[in-house]
């Protein structure tokens, strides 16, 4: 990663329940918010955020809760890393920006923040770019078994279930972080120092406590923090993304193997692309940068264009 493109300085916003530590970038009339996964940091967009700035965006890059120097206001917070949690928090980042609306662009976690944005909040949202397409998580479901090859690669959903778990990422949460990068990309060259410079964000004094949330949240395993019911009642619904959006499958994702997207394609009812990224693993911005940022500028595009039709088909494109 260039030290060209390192994700400073950070600027401060205080939301309803969050100080958020982000980087901004660019001057342009659209506004764009990268969102980062689980377990990495803004510097997935070390080399995204300069070229959509270079496109005319306004880059906003947010370190999500528990994450880097992003704090809890209050102590008597909930530490809940749910997903209902997590797309609150982007409209609440939006509301402390006046930013009205905003296109939104994630993988993992920082994708599922974007797709509850965009299903419940479509009004806010000008467009949506989903690694792994539609990632609102039907917990109801959470106990039926995949495949054995991907549940192998989940082992660390299970590990964070138990004491052991939790024990586990505190002595350690850079080295839980080297398997799982190494499982979920397993072409992607990462150096020891990008590892190293993404762990600072681990530091967080509430990190443990909002992955370890995260994990038995949605495999059923812990309660949600009572102020997020009533979104993750609708959320349970899996409720569609409205919203113009380009979907993005890496053909290298050790744990995520890419599709044609038509799986997913109920959940999206307005104008809709799917890609296949070749050698892209799960943390598909940082290891394909310039797939990942002619995403965002074709989601603009696809608004453009098709906003106000009916009966837009979605197309498959392969990016190699």
């Amino acid at each position: 990663m260039s030290e060209r493109h390192a994700l400073a300085p950070l600027r401060r916003v205080g939301t309803d329940v969050l100080e958020v530590a982000y980087h901004e970038t660019g001057s342009g009339d659209d506004t764009v918010l990268l969102l980062h996964g689980f377990p990495y940091d803004i510097h997935s967009y070390a080399d995204v955020a300069p070229l959509l700035a270079e496109n005319g965006f306004r880059v906003l890059v947010p370190y999500l809760r528990g994450h880097g120097p992003t704090r809890f206001l209050s102590e008597s917070t909930p530490r809940s890393g749910q997903q209902a949690a997590l797309g609150a928090d982007v409209v609440a980042f939006l509301d402390a920006l006046g930013v009205e609306r905003a296109y939104l662009a994630g993988y993992d976690w920082g994708g599922r923040a974007a797709n509850v944005a965009a299903a419940l909040w479509p009004e806010r949202v000008l467009g949506l770019v989903s690694v792994n397409s539609y990632l609102i998580q039907d917990i109801g479901a959470a106990m039926e078994p995949v495949a054995p090859e991907r549940e192998a690669g989940f082992w660390y959903f299970y590990y964070f279930l138990t004491e052991r778990g939790r024990a586990g990422l505190v002595a350690d949460p850079q080295g839980v972080a080297r398997v799982i990068w190494k499982r979920n990309s397993p072409k992607w060259p990462f150096r020891e120092e990008d590892l190293e410079r993404t762990a600072r964000a681990f530091a967080n004094p509430d990190y443990t406590d909002i992955v370890i949330h995260s994990y038995r949240h949605r495999l059923g395993f812990a309660p949600g923090a009572e102020t997020y019911a009533s979104l993750e009642a609708r959320l349970a619904e899996l409720p569609a993304i409205s919203v113009p959006a380009v979907t993005l499958d890496g053909l290298a994702d050790g744990n995520f193997p890419a599709t044609d997207g038509s799986s997913t394609a109920r959940h999206f009812t307005g104008p809709r692309l799917h890609r296949k990224v070749a050698d892209a693993g799960h943390n598909l911005p940082q290891e394909s940068p310039e797939a990942f940022a002619a995403a965002v500028r074709d989601v603009r595009a696809l608004r453009q264009e098709y906003v106000g039709r009916d009966g837009f088909a979605g197309r498959n494109q392969d990016t190699t």
